[in-house]
């Protein structure tokens, strides 16, 4: 693709997709569980589901697999802490659904990940 601002829409696109399913559509119950925990396998699965996602979507747009394969790999990092934290914030607060403080905490997130795939893009322009 050699228009970078096509290019750039083109994996935004792709990474929200991704993060729309893997973290509302493909989360299993371990994934969700302990949430506040920092050794947690289920956000290991979940931080490298994402991974893989991203870097699918890399490849399909052409970056060369080994760049792929590093922003993946620092996305899974990234993710996994982004969601430690939160995770940590609400076993901290105790907020629930129904108070502001979890919206809060729930957009920051969110945020963030968002926020990741901008820097994400930014680092495999062609």
């Amino acid at each position: 693709m050699a228009d970078p601002v096509i290019f750039a829409l083109a994996l935004l696109f792709l990474l929200q997709t991704k993060h729309l399913f893997a973290d509302f559509y493909l989360q299993t119950p371990r994934m969700l569980a302990d949430r506040g925990r920092y050794v947690h396998f289920g956000r290991l699965q979940h931080a490298g589901l994402h991974a893989v996602g991203s870097l699918i979507a890399m490849v399909l747009l052409g970056v060369p697999i080994v760049l792929a394969l590093v922003v993946a790999l620092v996305e899974w990092v990234v993710h996994f802490h982004v969601d430690w934290g939160k995770g940590r914030w609400s076993d901290h607060t105790g907020h629930g659904p129904t108070q502001a403080g979890y919206w809060r905490a729930f957009g920051v997130d969110q945020a963030i990940h968002q926020w990741t795939y901008l820097v994400m893009v930014w680092a495999v322009l062609p």
